[in-house]
């Protein structure tokens, strides 16, 4: 009987490895000219050059290549019905963004088009943006409800997102963001809460169908005190809680996310640098999310400084959804926080993988060449990894494993 079941010898890994303090590693936690094994759909063990190797049922030449964690997209809105091109087209014209919504464009149009389309449509249509970020390296992906805004599509979005992690070699972890905004038949926000807590959350937690809860936390969404009650609920019933908070203004709901022991405060371009530390003192990860300031033009940036200086992960996700962030490249995001947000390679790769672990609550089993992970891999035939964030488009995965198979 083989000692692993895949030995891959002669690579270089970029493990993103942490100190035993928590502190990342140095240099991508380079381990060069190394091989690795693995058994059980994790990672057995590492070898270094001299060493002798194990018997392994499958043996993969590196070729000299680089190895990382599965890229990490930890936050996306995947599944939604129609587009909005037209929309785009307007805002290039000049058209404001109240004519838009006079005309019936913004995120009601999604709302409709979602409810109108059928699940068939629903799902070929996140499959084919699936696609385009596995082809990328991506293992793992959370996907958000948020585009059905009532019991029976929120759950019927989110049961289509489970189903793509059934189908398909990849983890997925489901959010409901039924604190998206205001549906068409609620005419004021609280009663709408009302639903949420007394109806759509206990309802989504019996079907077991969210990991977490999230809001927007937004002078154009919800109150901090509306976003409250559904945290108070959400952990009520056992769910993790994240949030969309400081985009446009500095309501303090990140704040209120590490009040809640929070896995993640997502944008916070408008976060204040004195508020970061209670971010770290929760173990709150800092989503970053490139792809939506540079499709808004925003000029507010994101408080790197303060977050470097406080050590607060800072986790890097596409947004993909179809109003704001109508981007399916992870790889392209990393771009962008480099160019952006002033993110050094090393951070933007951390923030696809060990950071973006941490923010789906994944960072004791993915995100790391360690043993004992998830031997959720991508081997890259690269020169440094400092390219996978220089070029975009310019490499491409040489082989991608999930749970230690090919996929």
């Amino acid at each position: 009987m083989s000692e692993v079941d895949l030995l891959i010898s002669n690579v270089n890994l970029a493990s993103m490895i942490e100190t035993a303090d928590g502190q990342p590693m140095a240099d991508y936690g380079t381990m060069s000219n190394t091989s690795m094994g693995i058994k059980g759909g994790k990672i057995h063990s590492f070898y270094p050059p001299a060493a002798t190797l194990p018997t392994a049922t499958t043996h993969i030449d590196g070729n000299g290549g680089w190895i990382t964690p599965g890229l990490i997209d930890c936050h996306t809105h995947l599944v939604w019905g129609g587009n909005r091109a037209r929309e785009f087209e307007w805002r290039l014209q000049g058209i404001s963004y109240e004519e838009i919504s006079r005309r019936g464009g913004g995120i009601a149009s999604t709302v409709k088009a979602t409810r109108e389309a059928s699940d068939e449509e629903l799902k070929t249509a996140a499959q084919q943006r699936l696609n385009s970020l596995m082809a990328e390296g991506v293992t793992c992906v959370e996907i958000k409800s948020g585009y059905g805004l009532s019991l029976q599509h929120e759950t019927r979005l989110l049961r289509i997102a489970r189903e793509l992690g059934n189908k398909n070699a990849v983890a997925v972890q489901t959010t409901l963001l039924a604190a998206h905004a205001l549906p068409p038949e609620f005419s004021d926000k609280d009663s709408y809460i009302d639903e949420i807590c007394e109806h759509i959350i206990p309802s989504i937690a019996e079907l077991k169908l969210a990991d977490a809860v999230d809001v927007f936390c937004e002078g154009i969404g919800f109150s901090t005190q509306q976003c409250q009650r559904v945290f108070s609920v959400a952990k009520a019933y056992n769910l993790a809680i994240k949030g969309h908070v400081e985009q446009l203004s500095d309501l303090k709901g990140s704040l209120l996310v590490a009040k809640n022991a929070g896995l993640s405060a997502d944008h916070i371009e408008y976060l204040q640098a004195q508020d970061v530390p209670a971010l770290k003192s929760a173990g709150t990860v800092a989503v970053l999310l490139p792809g939506a300031f540079y499709a808004l033009k925003e000029q507010q940036l994101p408080p790197i400084a303060a977050l470097r200086e406080h050590a607060v992960p800072m986790a890097v996700a596409t947004d993909l959804n179809p109003g704001t962030s109508p981007q399916a490249s992870l790889r392209l995001a990393m771009n962008q926080a480099c160019v952006l947000f002033g993110l050094t390679p090393q951070e933007s790769l951390a923030g696809v993988t060990r950071d973006a672990a941490k923010a789906l609550g994944l960072g004791h089993c993915k995100g790391q060449l360690a043993v004992g992970f998830d031997a959720d891999l991508v081997l890259w035939d690269i020169g440094h990894p400092s390219e996978l964030c220089y070029g975009v488009n310019l490499c491409q995965p040489r082989e991608v494993f999930y749970l230690g198979r090919r996929r």
